[in-house]
């Protein structure tokens, strides 16, 4: 088994153009550095100003994913949630920073529509309309005419390739079970009970890491995967669909497999060995553009790596396609680097 390399700093095509329909995307935009950047986030109040967005175009990311909460806005006043959509769409520094890149994204709660909410939102289906206009969604692709936000893309870099599957952890999640802990919000369902991407987001999912023929797979949830003790949202609640997915990703051989979240308003990086599968699981947490979990003191995670940042925060991915490895980075104000996380994965 390759080992993780990790380090750490303990120092404290998109644009404006529609989506692309096509499955595979051709980037023309140039390898840094011999590194091909992605760029992710999640929790942007646009109450507040992000002052992030010029340093993380210092980095030069071809890519730009939202991890949901992209806008705050718990309503079910259709027209409120898509001015606050314009609201943050219409920051100038946003602006400037989506003009040559292609941009991906899912919802969470916040701007779904509900705090905590899942398949009983009554307006899931307006407010899909809304997200997938602020990601300019072409009228055209899948995803306007199925329920859920659900996508993949495959990037196409000098003829190598990174998969992105973006998944739904909002529009089919069934009920959550209220904590029996005061200190706590849920516990998780009995075993079997509910589930996390319904059926039919499962079936696709199932055919686009059976079908990869990438170099890597990023699974973008909304939602954290591997930390599951803290008693807020995460796949924990479910854990029936947490083994559903280790299997699958053993079963299915995609290659370079790792998943990034958001929610939590911390930045965190969790790994865990899996049986049948040759490298650790990676799940990687960036979450707080603009605000965070000030007032965090710890938690239990069984899969931590290094400290828990709760600074405001962006990630970064940088491929390294000759070696097999991506370098995976949490950055803050003035484009510091607050952690990094080397996963080496096997032979190409």
């Amino acid at each position: 088994m390759k080992k993780a390399l990790f380090i750490f700093s303990f120092l404290a095509f998109i644009g404006c153009k529609t989506q692309d329909t096509k499955p595979t995307i051709i980037t023309e935009k140039p390898i840094q550095n011999k590194f091909f950047t992605v760029a992710f986030g999640s929790c942007d109040d646009q109450k507040i100003k992000n002052e992030l967005w010029p340093m993380i175009d210092e980095n030069h990311p071809s890519i730009w994913i939202w991890g949901g909460d992209n806008v705050y806005s718990d309503t079910e006043d259709m027209q409120f949630l898509k001015k606050n959509y314009e609201i943050q769409k219409q920051d100038s520094d946003y602006l400037k920073f989506i003009k040559d890149k292609i941009i991906l994204g899912t919802w969470d709660d916040h701007d779904y529509g509900a705090n905590d909410g899942g398949e009983e939102y009554p307006f899931k289906r307006k407010s899909q309309q809304l997200l997938l206009d602020f990601l300019d969604t072409s009228k055209n692709t899948p995803e306007r005419k199925r329920d859920g936000v659900y996508t993949a893309k495959t990037i196409a870099v000098n003829g190598k390739k990174v998969k992105i599957i973006v998944l739904d952890s909002r529009f089919f999640r069934t009920k959550l079970t209220k904590a029996n802990d005061s200190k706590k919000r849920f516990q998780p369902n009995k075993y079997g009970e509910g589930t996390v991407l319904g059926n039919a987001q499962w079936k696709w999912l199932e055919k686009e890491l059976q079908n990869s023929d990438a170099q890597f797979n990023v699974i973008v949830s909304s939602i954290q995967f591997l930390s599951d003790k803290h008693g807020f949202e995460a796949w924990g609640n479910f854990p029936q669909e947490i083994e559903k997915l280790e299997k699958l990703i053993v079963s299915s051989k995609a290659k370079g497999t790792f998943i990034i979240s958001g929610d939590r308003h911390i930045a965190t990086f969790s790994s865990k060995n899996v049986t049948g599968l040759s490298y650790p699981l990676v799940d990687f947490t960036s979450s707080g553009l603009t605000h965070t979990y000030a007032s965090f003191s710890g938690e239990e995670n069984p899969y931590v790596k290094g400290q828990v940042i709760k600074d405001i925060n962006f990630g970064l991915l940088k491929f390294d396609f000759e070696n097999n490895k991506v370098i995976m980075q949490i950055r803050g104000k003035n484009n510091k680097l607050l952690q990094e996380y080397i996963q080496i994965y096997p032979g190409k």
